[in-house]
């Protein structure tokens, strides 16, 4: 996984990892959660993608859209 940009230092997304129809994340608790085409939908998963390379908005993003989780993995 990258380590999340966090540029603003308060974001409780610690790391992602980009696939082609997915997005994993970890947050600061430790949890990881994996995010997919088929569970939040192509739009929401290419934007959490383009947040996490920009390191900031991505909190933000999850919390307003509040796209769904294909699992908990963590």
């Amino acid at each position: 996984m990258k380590r999340y940009g966090n540029r603003h230092g308060n974001s409780g997304i610690a790391a992602y990892e980009i696939g082609a129809d997915f997005i994993r994340l970890r947050f600061t608790s430790g949890s990881v959660y994996l995010y997919t085409y088929d569970s939040a939908g192509e739009d929401d998963i290419e934007e959490m993608k383009e947040l996490a390379k920009e390191g900031e908005g991505l909190t933000r993003f999850i919390n307003e859209v509040q796209p769904g989780y294909a699992k908990r993995e963590r």
